[in-house]
């Protein structure tokens, strides 16, 4: 779902990049109010960024100037919330255009709405509607539609900038869509099933730092 350097135009560009700014303060204020709280919270928080680092790079080609891969930031958002995601998405993103060549710096502002705003947002949003239910189901949905949240954008994001000749914005959605969901759907799948593996985890290992972000998570 990372756009590809130099494929938006230039007015998409700014736009993107003007409309993620205000969640990246507000993420950077989440970020300094977690770690005053717990200082023990930053190891957490370096091993979501790997985590999401990891996951963002597993990379398969799906629509030209894109990609598809898994995300990582459904679980991170379930754990310190949706705006915390934001810079971490930001600092993913901004390593893997420069080392990795995947996504790209122009295209920055569009990758961190996808992945780091819309797509956080969603799968917190899941997360809080099915936790009282059952707190694993809550977990795996949260990732998985997460994850698909992001390659909807993503496909809006590429509409928008190339609406089809035939059928304009609304009919290149669909085209973009029906590509990425040949590899996105089994990827966001296969998130949602290892999101639930490593929150166990992180649940053993880290319940004090846990129990700082809210007792709803143990």
């Amino acid at each position: 779902m990372h756009i590809a350097e130099g494929y938006l135009p230039l007015n998409w560009t700014l736009f993107y990049f003007i409309l993620s700014a205000p969640f990246i303060f507000f993420s950077i204020r989440a970020i300094r109010k977690s770690i005053r709280k717990n200082k023990d919270i930053k190891m957490l928080l370096a091993l979501m960024g790997a985590y999401v680092f990891m996951m963002s790079a597993m990379k398969l080609p799906s629509v030209t100037g894109s990609s598809s891969h898994p995300t990582g930031t459904g679980l991170g958002a379930v754990i310190f919330g949706p705006m915390v995601m934001v810079v971490i998405s930001v600092i993913v993103l901004l390593f893997q255009a420069i080392l990795l060549a995947h996504g790209g710096l122009t295209t920055l502002g569009a990758n961190v709405f996808s992945m780091g705003i819309i797509g956080p947002i969603v799968a917190y949003a899941v997360y809080r509607l099915f936790k009282n239910k059952n707190k694993t189901i809550a977990i795996f949905l949260a990732a998985t539609i997460g994850d698909l949240a992001t390659y909807v954008v993503t496909s809006i994001q590429l509409a928008l900038a190339f609406p089809a000749r035939d059928g304009g914005v609304i009919s290149s959605v669909i085209k973009f869509s029906e590509i990425f969901a040949i590899t996105q759907v089994p990827l966001a799948i296969v998130e949602g099933i290892i999101s639930v593996i490593i929150y166990d985890f992180i649940r053993k290992h880290c319940s004090n730092e846990l129990s700082e972000l809210g007792e709803e998570l143990l």
